[in-house]
Parts: C-alpha cells; structure tokens; sequence
C-alpha cells in the first residue's frame, strides 16, 4: 500500500519567542476535519492523554495562522468534551529580562482556550507529608494536594517563587511518588510581575520535565484562586525554556480560560 505524505509543523507554544515555551507536532490529517469542527488527539512519547493545553494551542495556532479556519473560533472533539480556542485582539504579554526574543512572533493576537476547570483532593496515600519532602529533597512544603484529572498528578506548593526555580529534580524518586506527574508551584513577591511559578515533571509518561504545561494551570486556577482570593492571573511557567500563561477562571462554569502566544518554527512533510 502506497505511503502518503501528511502534512506537519513544530509549534512553540506560550510564548513568541522560537525556541522558548513547550515544543508540539502538530499533524493535519484531511479525514479528521470538515468545514465546520475538528478532531483532536494528544500524545506524549509513551502514551495518549485526555487532556494538553499547549498541544491545543498549537494546534489552533496552525489552523488560524495557515488560513485553514476563517473565523475567530475553533471547535475541537476530543476526549475531554468539546473545546474552543478564540482568536483574541493582542493584549501584549509581559517580558521577562532574562528571556531574549529569538524572532519572536508579530502576530497581533493571542490565542484564548476555553478548558474544564480541575479540582483538587487531599492526597489519598500513606506517601505523608514528610515522606514526599524526603523524596523531594526540600527543606518546606506548604501543601500537597492531588489534581482530579486523568492521568492524576501530584500538587505540591513550595514557599517562594525562588524553592520553585532552584528545585532540583530527582527523577528516580519523582517516579516513586503517587501520580502520574508532579507539578510544584509557589506564590510570586509582591512585586513580580507574576501571580506564580510553576514546574511541571512527568518521568512516568515519558517527560522529564514539560517546558510549559496548559493542562496543570487547570488545576493551579482553581488552587491559587482560593489562596490568594483571585480570578485572573499571570503565571510564569520556570521551566529552562519558560513560558507565560494569562490565565481566567470561571468559577461558576467551572471553566480555565488559558491564553497565550505561539509561533511555528519547522513545518514539512512525513509519509504514513
């Protein structure tokens, strides 16, 4: 059976920077779209999962970027219900200093997802406080909560933005930790231009660690608004590549709206 060449970009996304944000495939296939909505699917490089903010993003970028939707609004099918991801009139995204722009984008948009809001539940485990800040190597955790989605994920929030960016990653006993992955977080100073940090680490799907993760801000809206008494945030993703996500939180709808930039950095072909 002959071969056939399908259609592929590479996608930075949170941020207008190539070479910055979190990397993302994103492959057309003719079969999986009409005029009106379209199919999408996420994997890692181990495994399918039901839920990828910036693999969304990238992916609406691509549609709203080529031309291949005319409106302002995408329907996605995928296994966490029906998203939407709005082109919205740009709103200029903080800098941060020590992130240089390597041909950032000139789009004059930003990309807006609308996501299901993610709660969280005390951890369920005999993995006790003590036990995980062992496994962490940390001096202090301020709270450990476990994010309701699929595949489940371990929260745990750290003093300062400073404990966030200086953590350093012990992958072998990330792996002994319940969940699938493990995002910690903490609050920024009050004179940050940003309400958080966040790293996110996934050994056990096949990601050490996730440059910039859409799908935990899900968890993080709903955690942060109620510390800090909030529905609008800026957070700052302190991966070595960074990322900056504008994030709302629908309390009542129970939805995350999560916005960004992206900008396409290799696009060509492969033969399936």
């Amino acid at each position: 059976m002959a071969k056939k060449p399908v259609k592929y970009f590479v996608v930075d996304a949170f941020t207008d920077s190539a070479f910055k944000g979190n990397p993302a495939a994103v492959c057309i296939l003719e079969e999986e779209r009409d005029d009106k909505w379209f199919s999408l699917r996420w994997f890692t490089p181990v495994t399918e999962i039901e839920l990828c903010g910036h693999a969304t993003l990238a992916a609406a970028h691509i549609l709203f970027s080529t031309g291949l939707v005319n409106s302002n609004i995408i329907e996605f099918f995928t296994l966490s219900g029906i998203l939407t991801a709005k082109r919205v009139p740009d709103v200029k995204l903080l800098e941060v200093s020590n992130v240089p722009n390597n041909g950032g984008s000139q789009d004059s948009y930003f990309i807006e997802l609308d996501l299901p809001a993610i709660s969280t539940v005390e951890l369920n485990s005999a993995f006790d406080v003590s036990s995980i800040s062992k496994a962490l190597n940390v001096a202090s955790i301020v709270d450990i909560k476990m994010c309701n989605m699929d595949p489940n994920r371990l929260l745990i929030v750290l003093p300062s933005e400073k404990d966030v960016v200086d953590f350093q990653p012990n992958y072998d006993e990330i792996r002994k930790c319940p969940g699938a992955g493990l995002i910690i977080t903490g609050v920024a100073p009050a004179e940050s231009k940003f309400d958080f940090y966040t790293r996110h680490f996934a050994p056990k799907v096949g990601i050490d660690e996730d440059p910039v993760c859409g799908s935990a801000h899900c968890a993080l809206a709903v955690y942060w608004a109620k510390k800090l008494g909030k529905s609008d945030f800026v957070a700052f993703m302190a991966s070595p590549r960074s990322g900056i996500l504008r994030i709302h939180l629908d309390e009542k709808k129970q939805r995350v709206l999560l916005g960004g930039k992206a900008i396409t950095t290799v696009e060509g072909f492969v033969l399936v």
